[in-house]
């Protein structure tokens, strides 16, 4: 793999900007670092899923386990997004994030809490998706 190196040249007092191609020897750890990222990045949206339905169950923080399970879910989900905004771009690393979340508390209030399944609600849904898999596609 390549990548492009802008190179700075000094002449005669004035600065000439030139590119070229450089060979890039840590393009395999950086792709593995990028998996990673976004391996972790999911993880830390399925934990966004968990504070969110504990919170849910906690009734306003009123009830001890589920408060506990809200506290510790959330910041390990904060924990593992800042991870992974180390190698991924915030915009993408963000909207991913909050994506998962989003359809995942969709998804539960659904499946577990019996909420309406309305074609809105569907579409609205999978617009979300769609737009998840455009900001990874786009990211490279």
């Amino acid at each position: 793999m390549t990548r492009r190196a802008l190179l700075l040249v000094a002449a005669r007092g004035h600065v000439l900007a030139r590119e070229r191609v450089v060979e890039d020897r840590d393009a395999p750890a950086a792709n593995k670092e990028a998996a990673v990222a976004w391996f972790v990045l999911i993880i830390a949206g399925l934990l966004e899923v968990v504070w969110a339905y504990s919170m849910k169950l906690s009734e306003g923080f009123s009830r001890p386990i589920p408060t506990l399970v809200t506290l510790v879910t959330m910041a390990a989900s904060f924990a593992l997004l800042s991870w992974s905004m180390r190698s991924l771009p915030l915009g993408t690393a963000y909207t991913v994030w909050t994506g998962i979340g989003a359809v995942g508390a969709f998804l539960v209030g659904i499946l577990i809490l019996g909420e309406s399944a309305s074609a809105m609600r569907m579409l609205a849904a999978v617009l979300i998706l769609s737009g998840l898999v455009l900001m990874k596609l786009s990211s490279g």
